[in-house]
Formats: structure tokens, C-alpha cells, sequence
């Protein structure tokens, strides 16, 4: 008998015809011989409404009493549809997330889910009952029996931990959308609907805002080999099923807590080119790497950051083997830009080429860092006890990259391996040869590059200006932001190296909600005099616009056909950061929306076209 763990949210169970719909949804599934975890989210906006209540009586409320107060919301729903599916005939109980033995850390409002203890569920099971499950909380690991919640995603969260507690054949998301779409359908219409997705590329996308999966419940279902299948609760449509990895062996203690990096990842073939003083405007960046696409040139790391508004910096890494041809193609770009593309600009500010031949890249993995401020912190505070300078960074949601000197990698990856409790016992990362994971790694498919995009119009940028550079002053920064629970997306250190009284300083840019931006303008501002930097500038008028795929890796072409589609609307890409399988560009808030739709279009993710393996790439 297959045991499977369904999850209905808040929509699904919204009215008592709707729960009514869900019980008997249910008792079909059980009719055929299926054995049934179903967990439950509160009904509609009921904890909208709690919370409401709350902060009526309270301007600060206490976040045990929060708890305490919104884990009721889970309790009615479950209670309903128990009800409702023992007045069809099949025997069900609802339970508590305390009484399924939803065992977590001490953490209200906010706790990670430590282990399940299976027993009392499985005699249920074993009775032929239908368990119906409070999502979204559970009771922490003390003597004092306190109830605590998960936070944003908890019942995603709750599902895909019983379903690997259980072991369960799936884990089916029912939610009000057909299953994972390749964006937002309220921006593009015709999205389309993807019959499956990896683990990987369904982690970037949740944690850039694609909200019918949370990024910790993909975690654990990648981490435990759970199948995972996002469908509507309205058809019996077949929806979308997200694929794991085959899992390395794992225990189940610390379920989600484990860590917040669960992978350092170093590549010590890799060499940087940086073209600095390139002019601030569209279609530069599709100019440089669609020459460097038509070399047939595999880029990986890419980072942009503006200066002084009129001119950028472009820095990527290619395998050292390729350096040649990549430097090749950067200096014919350099000169032929002052002849065609800077009539206005300062001539003392003509663009040129670094190259920097003996790079490596490290960089560490894992959604437990979302929601986490300080992890950055703690790579770059790793780095610069070990005395390592940072030469690049580039991020993703779950992803810090920083190249580095070629022979301080060694240092670095001890350092980062002690701080985050990482085993050494290297396997071979699907991305080069000459890379190293200390994780396990999944095979890479044959895939088309890019599967989906997103668009993020919440987000400020924060540039620091002149930041002495040496090692330690990243980690000063990101240390004092964290502490103060403050959040950063995307971060960018400048290529461009100017000498301030006698000193070398580099430009740091990274991204932030756009309600935190002023309060992590006015929390930098107080250690300025202590680290040296120069000022401070707040734009909140921006937008992030992403792909993902999996299929980019070792695919040559997928960030100029970004660009490229880009240019030809006149989108300016002011900030440009990436992972393997991730493209980021910053562009101004009004194009936004524009920029989504455009490269969704580039990448033919709409209904009715067939998204192919990238052959060539078209320069405007």
C-alpha cells in the first residue's frame, strides 16, 4: 500500500465546501488503496485575521502568545476536515503538530523543524485511518511543552518533513494554481506549465518569490529523496512533479536545523577577465558576451556594478584552458569601445582589461541560509581569519561564490570547512571536472537551458563607495547587517581598484528589502569612521529579473541572449550576478515588469512554443 503525504493551504480549505471538497478528494485516494498523511493549512485568511487581532490588543505582541494564538488557526481546519471525511464513511483523527510528535528548535514564530517522532501517527496508519495534520507548528524541544510555529511556508514545510520522516512514495502540494508555472501568470498570461522540474532549479525559483513552494520544504525533499508534486485542488490535472536527487544516507535528527550551508564548492581552474570603464548603457553587456557566446566560450561567474553613473564595471571567470580566446575577444571589445560608444565620456576614462590567471572560486550552498543574515558574514569572516582577500562575489538565495587568489584556496576551504562543520570528502561537482563539492552532487540532465524566470520589485540597492580593500572589511560589513537581522540578496564587489590616500578601496554593492534599506544606510554609516569607506548611496527604484536552469551549465550563449533581449528593448542592466544555474540582473524599477516578459519570451517558456537547447546566439 503506497503511503502518501498530501498538503492543502489555506485556499484549498477556505469554506466548508471546499473542505468538503478536499474530504472527498481524500476518501477517493484512500478508496484506492492509498494510505494517507493529509496536512492542513488554516482556513482562507484566518491567520491574517489572528494577527490582525493580535496587534488590536497589542503594539508589540509577545511571539510565544503569537504562537500560541496562530497555531489555533491550523487546529479548527484540521478538526473540519477530519469531520468531514468521517461523514463519507473512512475513519480519519486529527492531530496537533505537538501530538504528531513535530518535535523543534526554541525559536517562536520562526522554529525549524528538528525530528518527527512517527509512532502514535503510524498506529493510526495502521488502523486504516486517514491522519489529518496541523501544518505550521509543532512543540519544542524542552520540558515546558511550548507550542511553536514555522513560519512562512511551515505547511509546506510540515508536509515534506513527514513525508520523509514516514518515508512516503510522494508528498502531494495542492494549492490553487495547475503546479509550477515558468513565472508569474499575472504578469505573463500565457506562462507555462512545467510537467517536471529538479530540485535545484525549484530551490533558486522559490527563493526568488515563485510562491507555491517555500525553499525550506524543496531543501528537505532534496535532501531526503522526496518526490514532490505541486497540482491544483481543483482538477485531477497531473500538475508538476519536482525531482530529487538520489540522497546520500542521512539521519533524520535535526531534520531541517541541520545547518545553514550544507556544501562548500571549490573550482581551481578558473581564471578572471574584468573590462572596467565600459560605458553605463543598453546593449554593452549583450555586445561583450554575445562575442564571447560566438567564440563558443563557457562563462560561469558574471558581475556587474556601476560607478559613477556614467561607466561599469564587467567582470567574468571562464576555465583557465579557454583564457585565451576569452582575453582575446574582452580586448578587441575594449577597443573598439571608445572609437563607437564614448564620444561623451572623459577619455582618461578609456576601457581596459584586467586579467587575473590564477583564480579559484569558492563558494557555499544551502537554503538554510534564507532568512539567515549572517551567513554571508560568516564566509567572508572565515575568509579574512585565514587571511584570504576577496577578489569577486557573486550570490544567489542559496548560493555565496568569492574568487579568490588561486594558491589561498586551500586556506579558504579549511577555514569555511571548520566554520560551517562541513566533512571533507570531496565528490566531483557536475559543473567541471576540476571542480570539488563537499557534498554529494546530482548528474546534470540534458536539459534546455533556461526552465523559468523571475521578477523582484521589492528590492532596494545599496552601494558603499571606497571601501578599503583587504581582508576582514566584507565581513565587518555583513557581520554589523546580520546583527541587526537586516537581510541581503544579491551582493557585488567592484573590480575597479582606486587609490584613496594611498590606499587600494573597491566599490561593495548588494540589494535589500526596500523597507530595511534606510536602516542599513543609517547602520553603515556609523562604522564608516571605523572601517574607512567613503559614502553611502540608496536607490530604491530597482527591480530583479532572473532565469533559471539547470541545463545553463556548460551551455554557452544563455547570459548574451539575456542581454541581447534586454538591449533590443533599450533595458539598461545595472547590476549583473550569477550562479550555475542562475542569471540576475538589476534594471530600473519601471522596466521591471517589461524585462520579465521579454526574456521569458527570449527563452520561449510561453504556452505553445517548445523551449530547445541554446545553439547560437544572435548580437543586436
Amino acid at each position: 500500500m503506497a503511503l502518501i503525504v498530501q498538503k492543502y493551504g489555506g485556499t484549498s480549505v477556505g469554506s466548508v465546501e471546499r473542505i468538503q471538497a478536499v474530504a472527498q478528494r481524500v476518501v477517493t485516494a484512500a478508496q484506492a488503496g492509498q494510505s494517507l498523511v493529509v496536512v492542513v493549512s488554516a482556513m482562507g485568511k484566518s491567520t491574517d485575521q489572528l494577527v490582525s487581532l493580535a496587534h488590536q490588543v497589542s503594539s508589540n505582541p509577545c511571539h510565544r502568545e503569537m504562537d500560541m494564538l496562530l497555531s489555533t488557526g491550523e487546529q479548527v481546519s484540521i478538526a473540519l476536515l477530519s469531520m468531514a471525511i468521517q461523514e463519507l464513511g473512512q475513519p480519519a483523527v486529527s492531530l496537533t503538530g505537538a501530538q504528531v510528535g513535530i518535535v523543534t528548535e526554541t525559536a517562536h514564530t520562526r522554529a525549524r523543524i528538528l525530528t518527527i517522532s512517527t509512532d502514535r501517527l503510524q498506529r493510526y496508519l495502521d488502523d486504516g485511518k486517514v491522519v489529518v495534520v496541523a501544518g505550521f507548528q509543532g512543540i519544542a524541544q524542552s520540558d515546558d511543552l511550548e507550542i511553536t510555529t514555522l513560519g512562512r511556508g511551515g505547511s509546506d514545510t510540515s508536509a515534506v518533513a513527514l513525508a520523509a520522516a514516514l518515508n512516503a512514495t510522494t508528498c502531494e502540494i495542492y494549492t490553487d494554481v495547475p503546479g509550477i508555472l515558468t513565472t508569474d501568470p499575472r504578469i505573463v498570461p500565457d506562462a507555462q506549465l512545467m510537467p517536471n522540474i529538479t530540485a535545484d532549479e525549484m530551490l533558486e525559483l522559490a527563493s526568488l518569490g515563485a510562491k507555491v513552494l517555500h525553499p525550506r520544504a524543496v531543501e528537505i525533499a532534496r535532501n531526503y529523496g522526496v518526490t514532490l508534486v505541486v497540482r491544483s485542488s481543483w482538477t485531477d490535472d497531473p500538475g508538476t512533479k519536482v525531482i530529487s536527487p538520489t540522497p546520500q544516507p542521512r539521519s533524520l535528527d535535526g531534520l531541517e536545523l541541520a545547518q545553514a550551508v550544507d556544501a562548500i564548492e571549490v573550482d581551481t581552474h578558473q581564471a578572471k577577465i574584468a573590462l572596467l570603464h565600459v560605458p553605463d548603457r543598453p546593449g554593452i553587456a549583450a555586445q561583450l558576451f554575445g562575442n564571447v557566446a560566438a567564440k563558443d566560450l563557457d562563462v560561469d561567474l558574471i558581475i556587474q556594478s556601476i560607478h559613477d553613473g556614467n561607466t561599469n564595471d564587467i567582470a567574468f571567470t571562464v576555465n583557465r584552458d579557454c583564457l585565451e580566446r576569452a582575453e582575446a575577444v574582452a580586448d578587441a571589445f575594449s577597443r573598439a569601445i571608445p572609437a563607437t560608444n564614448m564620444p561623451t565620456y572623459d577619455t582618461s576614462h578609456t576601457a581596459y582589461v584586467l586579467v587575473e590567471r590564477q583564480t579559484a572560486k569558492v563558494s557555499i550552498a544551502g537554503a538554510g541560509m534564507i532568512g539567515r543574515p549572517g551567513v554571508a558574514a560568516q564566509m567572508f569572516l572565515a575568509l579574512a581569519k585565514a587571511n584570504v582577500n576577496i577578489q569577486m562575489i557573486s550570490t544567489s538565495e542559496v548560493k555565496v561564490s568569492c574568487a579568490i587568489h588561486l594558491e589561498d584556496c586551500d586556506r579558504a576551504i579549511t577555514s569555511l570547512c571548520h566554520t560551517f562543520n562541513i566533512a571533507h570528502s570531496p565528490v566531483p561537482a557536475a559543473s567541471t571536472t576540476s571542480s570539488t563539492t563537499f557534498r554529494a552532487s546530482s548528474k546534470t540532465e540534458n536539459l534546455p537551458p533556461v526552465r523559468g524566470a523571475a521578477l523582484d520589485l521589492k528590492q532596494a540597492r545599496i552601494a558603499i563607495h571606497a571601501v578599503p580593500d583587504r581582508p576582514g572589511m566584507a565581513a565587518r560589513i555583513f557581520e554589523m547587517l546580520a546583527h541587526h537581522h537586516i537581510s541581503v540578496d544579491t551582493i557585488i564587489q567592484s573590480q575597479r581598484c582606486r587609490i584613496v590616500n594611498g590606499t587600494p578601496t573597491r566599490d561593495i554593492a548588494f540589494t535589500t528589502a526596500q523597507g530595511e534599506a534606510q536602516s542599513a544606510k543609517a547602520l553603515l554609516e556609523t562604522i564608516a569612521p571605523e572601517l574607512g569607506y567613503d559614502s553611502i548611496t540608496v536607490d530604491e527604484a530597482i527591480a530583479k529579473v532572473s532565469i533559471v536552469g539547470t541545463g545553463m551549465i556548460g551551455c554557452p550563449g544563455v547570459a548574451a541572449k539575456m542581454f541581447i533581449a534586454l538591449a533590443r528593448k533599450k533595458i539598461n542592466v545595472q547590476m549583473i550576478s550569477t550562479s550555475e544555474i542562475k542569471l540576475s540582473c538589476v534594471v530600473q524599477e519601471l522596466d521591471g515588469v517589461k524585462a520579465l516578459q521579454t526574456i521569458h519570451n527570449a527563452f520561449s517558456l510561453s504556452r505553445g512554443s517548445t523551449p530547445t537547447l541554446l545553439t547560437s546566439v544572435e548580437c543586436p
